[in-house]
């Protein structure tokens, strides 16, 4: 039992760590963004400043039960997929629940915040709801198609489905890392993760020189900052199942810490420099190229 609520305790300072880690690194992203377009950028911690904010704000307006757990679906997504992965690779402590799920757990939980804002959506009450619902659906489905089948591959390839087990087969040095093993498999889904950051160019659920709307201006006190909180940690999270199954893991928090900001800094680069697609655009351009890719890694197992 003491053995249980130390593994609780250090699965909830790995959720502080990496939540203080997403506001800063976010801030700092978006600061390099405004630089690139000549602009000086938020200032650093402007993110806990609208955190904290929003979440000793109240609202008064009521919708269905729905549209309220949209937010709540959305952060357990998040956080269920930082505390289901190992966070250091051999580290008792910051393992988190790995040993109690599997890679099928993480993929579940990649999909299941989108699933419920796309519910909470639905109870809104605006006419264009349906667009944003149509949109990100479309985009995830597409985007995820790949790193599925690039997550299939590496599971072949390791013969397990532990995400733990498969950090353990990279750790020969640099060149046993999966980028080196199946180089095929690791590029399907590096495209699928710059779909799933929905940063441009795949932008196109908030549409934001489209279309007015949507979580940032529909949601509202708390339940904005629950967005928010999910915004700084389902990044990393998403980011440390890629850094676990391609790319090595991280064996101590500095190495943990340098490759999250590397791979932040690959969407980060793509949407400073790439305009915004379309949805069909988008779409095509997960089956065009994505997938092709995540085959050929199939094959190459």
């Amino acid at each position: 039992m003491d053995f249980q609520w130390i593994k609780v305790a250090y699965a909830l300072l790995t959720l502080f760590i990496v939540l203080n880690y997403g506001l800063l690194m976010t801030a700092v992203i978006q600061k390099m963004g405004a630089r690139a377009g000549r602009r000086y950028g938020i200032r650093v911690y402007q993110n806990y400043i609208d955190l904290l904010k929003n979440y000793v704000l109240r609202s008064k307006i009521t919708h269905g039960y729905m549209y309220y757990l949209g937010p709540v679906f959305r952060l357990t997504g998040g956080i269920g997929l930082l505390l289901f992965v190992p966070t250091i690779y051999g580290s008792e402590m910051w393992a988190n629940f790995s040993f109690s799920g599997d890679l099928i757990l993480a993929l579940y939980f990649v999909f299941f915040g989108t699933l419920g804002m796309a519910l909470g959506a639905g109870e809104s009450g605006h006419p264009l709801s349906a667009l944003g619902v149509s949109r990100g659906l479309s985009q995830v489905t597409s985007a995820e198609l790949p790193f599925a089948i690039a997550v299939f591959a590496v599971a072949l390839q390791y013969q397990t489905l532990s995400v733990t087990e498969i950090v353990a087969a990279q750790q020969g040095g640099v060149m046993s890392w999966t980028l080196f093993t199946n180089p095929f498999a690791v590029a399907a889904a590096m495209l699928g993760f710059l779909g799933s950051m929905m940063r441009a160019p795949f932008d196109v659920v908030l549409a934001p020189q489209e279309i007015p709307i949507g979580p940032p201006t529909e949601f509202h006190s708390a339940y904005l900052a629950l967005l928010q909180t999910n915004r700084n940690i389902f990044p990393v999270a998403k980011i440390v199942i890629y850094m676990n199954l391609f790319f090595g893991g991280a064996a101590s928090w500095p190495v943990f810490g340098i490759k999250v900001f590397l791979l932040y800094l690959v969407s980060a680069f793509v949407g400073v420099a790439f305009p915004r697609f379309r949805v069909e655009q988008s779409v095509r351009f997960f089956l065009i190229w994505g997938v092709p890719l995540a085959i050929v890694g199939l094959y190459w197992v």
